[in-house]
């Protein structure tokens, strides 16, 4: 008779509650049914609360409860994962340090405050190799995915409209106890008052609970396409706003690209019914209870010419649920109900409605001091024994080494985004800025000083500063927009000068003449051309020698790839063509190479997509195509993205060079940073560009 063998049981993950409030509360009553997690843990800033906490639901514990502040409990050898159960302000910092520390997280609804410092957050958890989880718990209810199934087979038709509502009452005298739904009384509300309509605490009814109606909608119409969750292409919004700035009400009205309209609700001085309602061509699926969860929530479902359907789902709590779902991701993929992507897009999307009704709060201004999304100083990587970083050059009048991945200061909307991306760039090696006078109208500069300012890191950074775009492309202009740069960034000095357009009218002396002046002065360190022809740098540089000054020291036009058909803006000029790239190759004149990524075109293009006009019109053709295949190609081999492989081509060319890309998100700057990993050879450079079949 043959053995009779058992399969272990998966060891359970030590779990650790970040706060002693009424959410860590609700989420410790259903520990015991949990499957896969044990209690380890508690901590809160003040321990003591930890510790009262922790007399209430001890007897959840297996062992010994651990009490302490944060930090000793996310540091803790006996804690594998954490769930952060804190006020919507601590959240990414939480989760950095928790992150920092090699533990999983499991992060209460909203991920974070908003979607910069959910990027920061998640790219950390990706890069340490942890999970990270959003902990918006209806999503792991059962009930959750009998609805996307029903509207994945077409139950109801096609789905034409969704409306989601979810919102309370909350009274306006303090001393109040209640918070009022239309069938729900909340006890002990105490203290919520103060939170929620806090601006320095991230109130109002969008985060605190707005959250879930976008996350449902998002999901719906996801899944009336066919995927996990689709981004609305349009939002509008109104609503009412406090004294302070925070959200009472809000309605928003969102399109997704499918055709799916949506209507979602959301307020913390509005009473709502608290129901979703999923509108189709033959029916409708009404979720009566889709947020709360009772024990046994219902679904109705009405089809033509069929009875009412109604479907109850009886399952362990949500956050129990949600808390195995979580443990088993640890060792697994993503949790299917909710992944980092999804959460990314949900945290865009509470953007745009906050933004839509004008609610921002005083710490993501741009007069505010942002500190870095964990809340520590800038980690700023060591040299190199030999003295530099890995991936850096040398420019001859400049002291400092060069990461040869420059960073664009040209598309950060506001300070909090630049912050986030400008940190988390220098994290990962680089120190090179490029900004320009004309960028943001002056926006982008004084962004730039800004963050330099509260890093203290003036120092530690090259500045490439850019003046004289057209039509103020003269000798006379440039004086003025370089002191105006200056004065912009709060600084004394530029380390490298551009001149962002050429003038042909006027001779190049007249520009190097200028220059020179200024660099005497000690206004910049060296200086260059930018959308320059190489004749007219010779030009300048002939001027230069005959007259004993200093000629340009470098050039920035378009080179990549991708060769351009045409270049997205006036006045831009490209060095792809063999004449430019001999002449630079006999001059080893250093190359800045802006839009090396050539606009994404290897991620994005795609010959039957022409939504992209610019896209099309610079770089559609035969031949890049071609060049894209053959990017891809490499990039599987190297385990890295085709714009990687697109920027180690840049890297690789017989004169200096440094590849410029302006990231509007963090994976864009991780990939980008691949490029100075990857190693070619001049064969593959060569069959890159198709000189070789």
């Amino acid at each position: 008779m043959p053995a009779i063998t058992h399969e272990a049981e998966p060891a359970k993950l030590r779990l650790a509650v970040i706060g002693s409030g009424n959410m860590a509360r609700r989420f410790l009553k259903q520990l015991p049914d949990s499957r896969r997690c044990v209690l380890r843990a508690i901590g809160d800033r003040d321990p003591g609360q930890a510790r009262v906490l922790a007399d209430e639901v001890g007897h959840l514990c297996e062992g010994d409860l651990i009490c302490g502040t944060e930090d000793e409990v996310l540091t803790s050898d006996e804690v594998d994962a954490v769930y952060i159960a804190t006020v919507h302000t601590t959240h990414a910092q939480l989760a950095m340090r928790a992150i920092a520390a090699g533990k999983h997280v499991l992060c209460e609804k909203p991920l974070t405050v908003n979607h910069v410092e959910a990027m920061a957050v998640v790219d950390a958890a990706q890069h340490a190799g942890v999970r990270l989880v959003e902990a918006i718990m209806f999503r792991f209810h059962p009930q959750m995915a009998a609805v996307r199934e029903l509207v994945r087979s077409g139950a109801v038709g096609e789905v034409r409209h969704i409306d989601a509502g979810f919102a309370f009452y909350v009274p306006s005298d303090p001393k109040a106890a209640t918070i009022v739904t239309p069938d729900l009384i909340i006890p002990d509300a105490g203290g919520l008052e103060g939170r929620l309509f806090d601006p320095h605490l991230a109130g109002g009814g969008i985060l605190d609970v707005g959250c879930y109606p976008v996350s449902m909608v998002r999901a719906v119409a996801g899944a009336a396409a066919g995927v996990d969750f689709l981004e609305p292409v349009s939002l509008t919004a109104d609503g009412s706003l406090s004294g302070d700035g925070v959200d009472e009400w809000a309605i928003a009205q969102l399109t997704f690209g499918n055709g799916v309209t949506a209507s979602v609700r959301t307020g913390v001085r509005m009473v709502d019914n608290n129901t979703v309602q999923i509108v189709g061509s033959r029916g409708t699926i009404e979720l009566l209870d889709p947020w709360a969860l009772s024990p046994s929530p219902r679904v109705v479902v009405r089809r033509v010419g069929h009875e009412p359907e109604e479907r109850a789902f009886p399952a362990p709590g949500a956050y129990a649920l949600q808390m195995d779902a979580f443990a088993e991701s640890v060792d697994g993929p993503e949790p299917e109900q909710v992944s980092n992507a999804d959460s990314l897009g949900n945290a865009a999307t509470l953007d745009r409605w906050r933004a839509a009704i004008g609610v921002r709060y005083p710490f993501e201004r741009d007069d505010a001091v942002i500190p870095t999304v964990s809340a520590l100083p800038l980690r700023v990587p060591a040299a190199a024994p030999g003295g530099d970083r890995a991936g850096t050059g040398r420019i001859e009048g400049l002291d400092k080494p060069l990461s040869r991945i420059v960073m664009g200061c040209d598309h950060q909307p506001d300070l909090l985004t630049a912050s986030a991306l400008f940190d988390h760039y220098v994290s990962l090696g680089g120190n090179v800025f490029e900004t320009a006078h004309f960028y943001l109208d002056g926006q982008a500069e004084r962004q730039l000083g800004r963050w330099i300012a509260a890093r203290g890191i003036r120092d530690d950074v090259v500045v490439i500063g850019k003046g004289g775009h057209a039509p103020d492309c003269t000798p006379e202009a440039v004086s003025r927009q370089l002191v105006e740069s200056l004065e912009r960034q709060g600084t004394d000095h530029l380390d490298i000068y551009l001149l962002h357009r050429d003038n042909e009218d006027i001779p190049a002396g007249e520009f190097v003449d200028v220059l020179n002046q200024h660099a005497d002065a000690g206004l910049v360190r060296v200086f260059g051309g930018s959308n320059w022809s190489v004749r007219r740098v010779a030009e300048a540089d002939a001027w230069a020698r005959a007259n004993g000054k200093r000629g340009f020291s470098m050039l920035s036009n378009y080179f990549g790839l991708a060769e351009p058909d045409d270049l997205p803006w006036p006045g831009c000029l490209d060095v792809c063509d063999a004449e430019s790239m001999r002449w630079l190759t006999e001059r080893q004149l250093p190359l800045f190479a802006w839009s090396a990524r050539s606009r994404n075109f290897f991620e994005r293009a795609d010959p039957a997509d022409l939504s992209d006009e610019v896209l099309v019109r610079c770089f559609y053709g035969p031949e890049n195509f071609e060049r894209k295949r053959r990017a891809e190609k490499l990039a599987r081999d190297h385990g890295v993205s085709p714009s990687a492989i697109a920027m180690a081509y840049v890297l690789h060319q017989p004169f200096p060079t440094f590849a410029l890309y302006g990231p509007k998100r963090l994976d864009e700057s991780r990939a980008a940073f691949r490029a100075v990993e990857i190693d070619l050879s001049p064969e593959q450079v060569a069959w890159l560009r198709g000189d070789q079949s």
